[in-house]
């Protein structure tokens, strides 16, 4: 079954009462709260206070997106932080980003410590209940799905997997032969619509050609996913509330 959600950072500049708000508003089912600035790593009692507010409102939290770089631990966050976080906020996940560099940018020695990092905080994840998804995006070991499969399989832990969103620059039967491959890593997925060459943001709903096509593939699974957008049109709430009405549309149809 495939959820409905908002990752919480589309709208940096709201409070979470606004965000939960909204999100009640446009009858949408989850948010992943944000670690930059809704609920920051390792503010305990701030993650105690918007998990009341979120759950007092009916709405699930399925993950908890950190700003940790898996690997850079001493130059990004205290994976300890996340940690404490996450298991305030009571999330399934957390996700986190596969290093700082490209696949093409990173040799044996930089996937290795990736792995490494990647391993241990998925032991410490795990004795709390928790999993572990990357971050599937550019200028990191899920660049592409190769790397991306490389890299979960040399991890090999039950409790990692990945995020998917479409990858820039590719189109339909390539972005599909992506999500097909990662399929059985897939954890959730970001959605939004953007034009293929200026990355202008634009109405979901003319996405949908794609995205049915993503979502029935992601559906097959039979396993539990969220679709969370990310990113709407000028930051706006009024767009946010379009795209939601698409989105519970489309999944809506996949029955």
């Amino acid at each position: 079954m495939i959820h409905s959600g908002l990752v919480s950072v589309t709208f940096r500049k709201l409070s979470p009462e606004e965000i939960v708000s909204l999100v009640s508003k446009a009858g949408l089912e989850a948010i992943e709260w944000g670690g930059d600035i809704h609920v920051p790593h390792g503010q305990v009692d701030r993650a105690k206070d918007v998990r009341k507010m979120t759950e007092d409102a009916g709405i699930k939290m399925p993950s908890y997106g950190s700003y940790y770089s898996v690997g850079h631990e001493e130059e990004s966050v205290s994976f300890h932080a996340v940690l404490d976080s996450a298991v305030e906020l009571g999330v399934q996940t957390i996700r986190v980003w596969a290093g700082k560099k490209g696949s093409n940018e990173a040799d044996a020695d930089y996937r290795k410590i990736i792995v490494e990092d990647s391993q241990r905080i998925a032991r410490l994840a795990y004795e709390a209940g928790i999993g572990i998804a990357y971050e599937y995006h550019s200028n990191t070991l899920t660049d592409t799905h190769e790397s991306a499969v490389r890299l979960l399989k040399d991890v090999a832990a039950d409790n990692v997997g990945t995020y998917w969103q479409p990858p820039e620059k590719l189109n339909l039967e390539q972005c599909l032969e992506g999500l097909e491959a990662i399929l059985p890593w897939l954890v959730n997925v970001h959605v939004y619509n953007e034009d293929d060459e200026t990355e202008e943001l634009l109405p979901l709903a003319g996405g949908e050609d794609r995205w049915m096509r993503y979502l029935k593939v992601i559906a097959s699974t039979g396993r539990e996913h969220f679709a969370m957008l990310e990113f709407v049109r000028g930051n706006s709430p009024d767009a946010f509330l379009e795209d939601a009405r698409v989105l519970k549309d489309w999944l809506s149809r996949l029955d």
